[in-house]
């Protein structure tokens, strides 16, 4: 018995010491993000901004690689199932919370390690510029006359946008088509092509597609009107009670080292603070809201059961 208890003391404190020396030499290799989105959407523009500051403080070269498909499936697998020592970081959004209810991947956000939030964006509707209808009641009155014509772009079946433009479609009694993309990107730009007639998106991924006038927002599903377009009303203020927002975080693959998941952390979270990357998400109507790792763990668990709840009511979930 001595001799056992001897050989698991000595297994553990050589685990610490391990731990310890990897943590002392962490990182001595550039670092590997994953962003489960496509490139030129908001998950995408808000991961490769706070990682060029990161850089800064981490003192490694930092690569976002864009693992697409899936619905945000295969990139948020990819993070969960990334060697835990800290040489892969992962970006996880809203979808990381309503894949599990409709049955789609076998893991939750209890499979990850949360590092902190990072923002929360809320959908606008945006249609092009040459649309006949210039508010959110018009594009609804044109709607109810038109059944089924109107295409709305999303990001993934069951995704955040989806569900946007599902909750929009519910409160105002249209009906509509759904098109699924591997992101907001490729949907806005399918927007701005014709090929599609809406978007229910962020603010921050039509930004630029507005101010150059190729496309008009026509309301926000917030409490409060975007800073960049103070123009646009929300949807409460033109009679439609819809509000609804993504969210976007860090996180790691359970095991990482303490050691090492506090430089990451502290490397981060400086660049977060950082006048740049503040400054960059101000201009690019990304909303930014900080949570530290145990308030993000808290967040998740309650996001995961009401976008069930959601779900639940538009059909989404499983049978």
């Amino acid at each position: 018995m001595k001799l056992k208890l001897m050989a698991t003391g000595v297994a553990a404190l050589a685990a610490g010491l391990f731990s310890i020396s990897a943590a002392a030499a962490y990182p001595d290799k550039p670092v590997t993000v994953i962003c489960p989105w496509a490139a030129g959407g908001g998950t995408d523009l808000l991961l490769r901004a706070l990682s060029k500051e990161a850089e800064k403080y981490l003192g490694q070269t930092i690569n976002v690689v864009n693992q697409t498909g899936g619905g945000g499936a295969i990139g948020h697998n990819a993070i969960r199932a990334a060697r835990p020592d800290g040489y892969t970081v992962g970006m996880i959004t809203f979808e990381l919370n309503s894949l599990p209810p409709q049955g789609l991947v076998n893991f939750t956000w209890k499979d990850f390690d949360p590092l902190m939030l990072l923002n929360a964006d809320p959908a606008a509707l945006t249609v092009p510029k040459g649309a006949p209808y210039s508010t959110v009641p018009a594009f609804v009155e044109y709607a109810r006359a038109h059944p089924d014509e109107i295409s709305i772009g999303n990001s993934a079946p069951g995704s955040v946008w989806h569900i946007a433009a599902g909750l929009t479609a519910e409160a105002t009694g249209i009906k509509v088509k759904h098109v699924p993309f591997n992101g907001a990107q490729p949907a806005v730009t399918a927007l701005v092509g014709g090929h599609i007639q809406a978007v229910a998106v962020s603010v921050a991924e039509v930004r630029g597609q507005a101010q150059a006038g190729a496309l008009k927002i026509l309301g926000v599903m917030a409490n409060e009107r975007d800073k960049v377009f103070p123009d646009v009303p929300t949807f409460k203020q033109q009679g439609v009670d819809v509000a609804f927002f993504t969210w976007r975080g860090l996180a790691l693959p359970k095991g990482v080292p303490a050691g090492v998941k506090a430089k990451i952390t502290d490397a981060y979270k400086k660049a977060f603070d950082s006048r740049e990357f503040q400054d960059f998400a101000a201009k690019a109507s990304l909303n930014l809201e900080y949570k530290n790792g145990a308030d993000f763990a808290k967040f998740l668990e309650q996001n995961y059961k009401d976008v069930e709840a959601v779900m639940k009511g538009l059909g989404l979930t499983k049978k």
